[in-house]
Order: C-alpha cells, then structure tokens, then sequence
C-alpha cells in the first residue's frame, strides 16, 4: 500500500466532465472506486464492464471470454473492493497462471481499493516466501499463481476459510500451463459460499467442466476478441535459411518503432536474438520463464517507461500483460499453435493507436506460417518484398553438455544449466538458433533429400510437400 501512497497523494484529482461520470455511477461502482475511476480520466466504460459489472455487484457467478487489455481487472475489482472489509482476513482471491500478471492485477486492485485501504498482496513463485508469510497475515484480497499459493497453503501460512469473492484470470492459459488439478485444490480449500469468476480469452471444454462443477448457475457473457485489422497491418518476409536474423537487425534499426516485441519460440532462440542484438548496435533485453522473477519485473518496467525500445521475449508476454504503446510486433519464430498468433500480435494496435506485425518467414517456419493462415479465418497477412540488407556478425551460444543419464529433467524445466532450456531438459535441436544450414535429410525417414522448395499460386514459398493445399485454403 505504501508503494500507492506518495502517487495518489500528489495527484490532482481533476474529475471528468459529470455526463461521463455517469456512466460508471450508472454500473454501481461505490465512491471509493469511482474516485480512481475520475483520477485516472477513464473516459468510458469498455464492454466487458459494461456487460459484467452489474451482475457481477448483484451477486451472480459469470464466466466470461475478453482479452488481455480488455478493462476486466476493473470489472471483477468492481465487486470484490465494494464487498471485501478491512482487517477481516482474507475475502478476496485472484488466481492468475503468471507471475508478472500476478504482480500487474495486484497492483491495480492496490489502485483501485486505494481509498478504502485494502491491503492487497500478491503471491508467487521465485521470490523469498518467507516475507510473503509476513504479509499475509495482514492481507485482504491475495493475487496468487497456484502453485506458490498451493505451497503456502501446505504450510498453513494462508487461511483461505474466509474467501466470500474467487477470481480465475486468463483462465485458459492456467489450463494450458497444467495447473487445472492445482486450481482444483484450491478452490477445495475455499468456502463452498462464495462468488466465483472466471475471465478467459476462449472458453474449452475444460473450462466448461469446470464451471459445472464449482460455479452456481453462472452467467456467461462473450466479448468480440477479434484482432481490429483496420489498425493493424499484418506482413511477412519470405528469407533464406540463415538470414532471419540480418534481416530482423536491418528492420529494428530503420523502422524507427516506438516500442517492438520479438517473439521467439524458446528460451535459448530468445537468449540467442537477444545476444545479437546487443552485439550488433540495438538497445534490446530479453524476458523469459528462465529468468529471475527480479530480473524479468525490471525488463518489464524498463520496456514498460519507455528506457528500453525492444524486448525479446518467448510467449510469457504474449498473454496477460497488458503493456502500453507497442507499435510493432516481431515473429521471428512463427508459433506451432495458431491461437498464440493472435495473443502475439494482440499485443498492439491497442485504444485506437495503429500496428505493425511482422513475420520473418524461412523454411524451417512453412509448417506453422501455414497452420496459423488456416486455422485464424480473415487473416490478412500481406508479403512484401525483402528488401536489401547487409549479413551482420552472428555470434553462436555455447551449450553446455547434459549430465550423464538425465535426460528427461524434472517437470518444472529441468536442469537449470544455461545449455538446457526446453520444458524437459533435453537439449534444443540444431535448428533453434535459425542461424545454422538445414541438414539434407530433414523432414525424410529414409534419408533423401526434402523436395525442392517451389512458389506457389499465392506467393508464398513452402516445401513441396502439400504446399498449393495449405497455403491456397488462407
């Protein structure tokens, strides 16, 4: 709380004009959130406020589908800061599947419950858990990512008995990550009377089954979560195997971006652009699951102030964080799943401003360029012609050996040596730093060479395998 204290006291609070104050009374926020409301000039509501706020201030469960950037943390603050009491213990819960959106959601619920001093804390993983013991005793709305909150309710240092408000946000991306048992054993641990929420940008079969089970006759609501491509210009570059990286240099020092992401697949594809970059004259840093928990909330606030241009990162940022003022997005690996496309290039043309998202397509990345055209309808991602650019100085990253007979790792990352970075500590195939020649035989059981890469009606260089099937259905 004291983190908010000295910015609110020397604020000027210069409400706005009352007809568009109305628009939020009308919701039925109390005073206490509505003084932030005008503090922060919020001109109106978004449409995931305006559909969820009532019902969530009457009482009901709602599952409800919005993106990142959305307005949703107002939405389910809305209800749990009017009902939470001081010193109560802990009413509220929050659970989010990152860090770094734990710490984003903690912060603004510290905002928004401001005024009527709610001590909100926020709990995960890679940081000292000890002073988080300390201040929990004191809280009374926890942000937690499941896995730390689980380890804490194994020591008994959290009393969840009293929780009346449960909040699942990014509900999908927890479900991915594997913590849908953890969840399970949370919401256990809290009272079968309480109002559950549950924000997600798709609703599965999974998430289905699990507001069946543990919501009272929820009301779902969807908002439209399609990319505006009116503000956003989608590209590719069609290159070489072996210039991705050159041609990624000469864009970032000529496109004179505000604020870019570069997205990259793995840890050590991520460590590698990172390194390079920095080596070949461009401002950038590098945020990722392997880092520090320190290290990656400083990268984020660094990029966040502007002090940083680019940020190379791996799909951790791609959902959750909701970062201001990106005017270009960087593929430099194409996902294998379509849905990260969209979470990726999410990221910008954001309240009005326009985007940039490019994608730096070779050989290595036909496959999933392909899934993604076919499986996102309405896609518009236009080639454009590559232009000339000098090949700059790649410096490789060593590898450290494996141990001898650990292969597979554990199942939170495996060894932690800078060699091995992949989800089970096997080492990473030749091909992710994209820098190195494919080798003859990929992509063939017995040996013979691929086919020979050829145009196909729409433009777009693919394998000759099914390339004119995959790409002609975009």
């Amino acid at each position: 709380m004291e983190k908010f204290e000295s910015r609110f006291k020397k604020a000027h609070f210069q409400f706005i004009p009352k007809r568009q104050m109305e628009k939020f009374e009308k919701l039925g926020l109390c005073e206490h959130v509505l003084k932030v409301v005008s503090n922060k000039k919020f001109v109106k509501p978004s449409e995931i406020q305006e559909k969820t706020i009532p019902l969530i201030l009457d009482g009901k469960d709602v599952v409800a589908g919005s993106a990142t950037g959305s307005g949703k943390t107002l939405a389910f603050g809305a209800g749990m800061i009017k009902n939470v009491l001081k010193g109560k213990g802990i009413q509220g819960l929050v659970l989010t599947p990152t860090r770094e959106l734990a710490e984003q959601v903690a912060e603004a619920l510290g905002e928004f419950g401001y005024y009527k001093g709610l001590e909100v804390v926020p709990v995960y993983g890679g940081v000292s858990i000890g002073h988080q013991k300390k201040k929990l005793v004191y809280a009374d709305i926890v942000v937690a990512t499941p896995g730390r909150l689980l380890d804490h309710l194994k020591q008994r240092s959290v009393d969840l008995s009293k929780v009346g408000f449960l909040v699942l946000d990014e509900a999908d991306r927890m479900w991915d990550m594997g913590f849908k048992y953890d969840v399970g054993k949370i919401v256990a641990a809290c009272p079968r009377k309480r109002q559950t929420l549950l924000f997600s940008a798709t609703i599965s079969g999974d998430l289905a089954d699990f507001s069946d089970k543990y919501m009272k006759a929820p009301v779902e609501v969807l908002v439209d979560n399609h990319v505006d491509t009116s503000k956003l210009r989608q590209i590719y570059y069609d290159v070489r195997d072996g210039e991705k990286f050159s041609l990624m240099v000469h864009l970032l020092k000529s496109d004179n971006g505000r604020l870019s992401m570069v997205f990259c697949n793995t840890r050590r594809n991520a460590d590698f652009v990172e390194k390079n970059l920095r080596g070949n004259g461009v401002d950038a840093r590098v945020i990722h699951g392997g880092m520090d928990q320190r290290k990656r909330i400083r990268v984020l606030k660094e990029f966040s102030e502007g002090r940083v241009s680019v940020i190379v990162c791996t799909d951790v940022a791609a959902r959750g964080l909701d970062i201001q003022g990106v005017s270009h997005i960087y593929n430099y690996d194409l996902p294998s799943d379509p849905k990260d496309y969209i979470h990726r290039i999410g990221r910008t043309a954001r309240a009005g401003e326009s985007g940039l998202a490019v994608n730096i397509v070779a050989s290595r990345d036909y496959d999933n360029f392909s899934n993604v055209l076919r499986r996102n309808d309405g896609l518009k991602v236009a080639r454009v012609e590559t232009p000339r650019f000098d090949r700059v100085r790649i410096e490789m990253i060593e590898r450290k050996p494996m141990r001898k007979g650990n292969f597979r790792g554990n199942s939170r990352g495996g060894p932690k040596s800078k060699g091995s970075y992949n989800n089970r500590g096997r080492a990473s195939s030749r091909t992710d730093v994209g820098q190195r020649t494919m080798r003859k035989s990929r992509g063939s059981r017995d040996g013979r060479s691929r086919s020979p890469v050829r145009k196909s009606k729409s433009g777009f260089r693919g394998s000759g395998r099914n390339t004119k099937n995959r790409v002609s259905r975009r």
